[in-house]
């Protein structure tokens, strides 16, 4: 096997059996992507964009101002404008004025808060259905992997906003549950991976 090294600095392999798994691990991604996040905003009546704004308007970007939620989208601050519009006409958002009375905030209308938490939860159980089968040590050791990767591409990500380009899609953590990746508890890898960096990337 030869090595070579990526654009971050770290070993990667070169095999037959590294590209079986990239192949592997691409196709997993998207089955999981399409499962997870537009199955389930489908089924509530919505796009993936509108799912991801209503997730993580629960806990991330809780409250937070329309410039917050179009980072946390990847969506272009007009973009976000007309997306909170449909959703507060669907009356699950409403907005208010910011802190300083010049931005506008978002937040979940109780509609809204219980519709995210359908989301979430929908998303939960399509991955939960995806790991059936695996034995408790595979579960370990693809959570191991999980960070890794998860670290892997924060660091990647950061590296191309350092260098002045816009990572595609929104936040990595965009549609998680806080609580269960521990990141209070400085468990979330994403977060770890953006210690010491500007604190708008703390959720990359």
């Amino acid at each position: 096997m030869t090595l070579s090294v990526n654009p971050y600095g770290r070993l990667m392999g070169k095999s037959r059996d590294d590209a079986r798994l990239i192949n592997l691990l691409g196709a997993a991604a998207i089955g999981l992507n399409d499962a997870a996040v537009g199955d389930v905003a489908a089924d509530g009546g919505l796009d993936c964009t509108a799912a991801g704004a209503l997730v993580a308007l629960l806990d991330l970007a809780e409250s937070g101002s329309v410039r917050r939620l179009s980072q946390m989208l990847g969506l272009t601050h007009s973009g976000t404008v007309r997306l909170v519009n449909r959703l507060a006409d669907a009356k699950v958002v409403e907005r208010a004025a910011g802190p300083d009375l010049r931005t506008v905030s978002v937040r979940l209308t109780r509609p809204g808060r219980a519709v995210a938490r359908r989301i979430r939860a929908g998303r939960h159980a399509a991955i939960a259905t995806a790991l059936a089968g695996l034995t408790r040590q595979q579960r370990d050791q693809l959570t191991v992997a999980c960070e890794v990767l998860i670290t892997n591409m924060t660091m990647a990500r950061l590296a191309r906003r350092t260098a002045g380009a816009r990572p595609s899609g929104g936040a990595l953590c965009r549609m998680c549950d806080p609580a269960a990746c521990g990141r209070l508890a400085g468990g979330c890898p994403a977060a770890g991976a953006t210690a010491g960096f500007d604190s708008e990337f703390s959720w990359d």
